[in-house]
């Protein structure tokens, strides 16, 4: 075998021309502010509760003048991910270049044939709003992009080893601090400067002064137990969007659910998946709508007459369990009608503060207000000067001596002792 292989070794090598033309390239170095370039790269996975892994992919700006960069990691390669990490890079430089050099991306580039070249009609409208002009690399023309393909080598090597993450808001959060105190402030070894120094925010373009909405968009469907799905995690709605499809809009940060204009609720973004989001948010007001425990037209009528505290004496009444609830109402209901709200009330607090649950008990607090007990007359003695005495006050101690003994030993008898005669 190894003598075969060295035969068709020498054979190739006799057939070949001795030197090989290399292609030769310019070197480009943009102005300031003339050009930044943009690629993905694919940054292995990154795991969630349960073991759950997602793809980790990496958004790499770079400007072309200064190497200047910006980095921000996500979970999918979408466009609506693609300009809105642009939009979050744009803001990050505090401005727009002239030119975006792209590495004939798919969500950037929608047919080439040579160097003609269509764009995305979504970038390219993008590119209208932000006033940039999309340009493509040609095939195979690796010196145009090697800015870009040198930032996502040294993001590999100095940011990405030795390094652990909790979700992607972490990964982000730690590139960041890294941009800062490292990649852009470090001195590049070609221009021998400081990318943060050399950097010219005076040549961009400026923002416009409403961003473009490039969040994830769905129009999921409402289901009976208010749950919608969207990216592998169901989202509750309100119970009046029941069966009925929605608006999702959502970034790295939020999920958010429209009717239309009107925004029905927002959640955090979750990224693991299998999970039940804001599942006791709505479920108050889809209890109040369930008959089961709707308020009788008989409750209603108490608690409109009576007011506060009908709904406490209720809850009390049917937690004694002993007296019918509906037969308590209709009591209530009477006792108003009969000597009104103005009567009831008072006693019906009464009652509440004693712990006292029964339309008995508030009857009987009715009719001793609306009887009371009538003063007893002074005693009417004959003779005069025994009217005007003026007794001292008695103290019942003495008698107290005289009962208390012989309690006391009648409490140490024993009843079996014998009585001695």
């Amino acid at each position: 075998m190894t003598a075969a292989f060295t035969i068709v070794k020498d054979y190739l090598q006799g057939i070949r021309p001795a030197f090989k033309p290399q292609r030769a390239f310019a070197r480009l170095e943009p102005a300031p502010g003339e050009r930044f370039d943009v690629d993905w790269a694919h940054f292995d996975t990154l795991a969630y509760e349960g073991d759950q892994k997602r793809k980790l992919y990496a958004y790499c700006m770079v400007d072309g003048h200064s190497r200047m960069l910006y980095v921000e990691f996500t979970h999918s390669q979408t466009l609506e991910t693609f300009l809105r990490c642009h939009v979050h890079a744009f803001h990050f430089f505090s401005g727009v270049p002239r030119e975006i050099w792209f590495d004939n991306l798919a969500s950037a580039v929608a047919e080439r044939d040579g160097d003609l070249i269509r764009f995305n009609p979504r970038l390219f409208a993008f590119a209208k709003r932000y006033r940039f002009l999309p340009r493509a690399c040609h095939v195979a023309a690796g010196w145009e992009k090697g800015k870009i393909e040198r930032a996502i080598g040294y993001l590999r090597q100095n940011f990405w080893p030795l390094r652990t993450f909790l979700d992607l808001h972490d990964v982000n959060r730690q590139v960041r601090q890294w941009l800062d105190d490292t990649a852009n402030v470090r001195t590049h070894s070609e221009t021998r400067q400081t990318p943060r120094g050399r950097f010219r925010p005076d040549c961009l373009r400026s923002l416009p002064e409403i961003d473009a909405d490039c969040r994830d968009v769905a129009t999921p469907m409402v289901h009976k137990d208010l749950r919608l799905w969207f990216d592998g995690n169901r989202y509750c709605a309100p119970p009046s969007a029941v069966g009925r499809r929605i608006t999702v809009k959502a970034d790295s940060a939020t999920v958010t659910l429209y009717d239309q204009e009107r925004e029905l609720a927002s959640y955090p973004r979750c990224f693991s998946r299998g999970q039940t989001i804001g599942a006791d948010r709505f479920h108050s007001a889809l209890l109040a709508r369930l008959p089961a425990v709707a308020k009788s037209a008989a409750q209603q009528r108490l608690i409109q007459l009576i007011g506060e505290g009908v709904e406490e004496y209720l809850r009390g009444i049917a937690d004694t369990g002993h007296r019918a609830l509906h037969r308590q109402i209709q009591e209530l209901l009477a006792l108003t009608r009969d000597y009104g709200p103005e009567i009831v009330r008072p006693a019906m607090r009464r009652a509440l503060d004693a712990k006292a649950f029964g339309a008995d008990y508030i009857a009987n607090i009715v009719r001793q207000s609306l009887a009371p007990r009538r003063a007893q007359p002074p005693l009417a003695l004959k003779q005069r000067p025994l009217l005007d005495l003026i007794p001292d006050p008695l103290s019942l101690t003495a008698y107290d001596a005289l009962l208390l003994p012989s309690a006391n030993a009648d409490s140490h008898s024993h009843p079996d002792d014998e009585v001695q005669p």
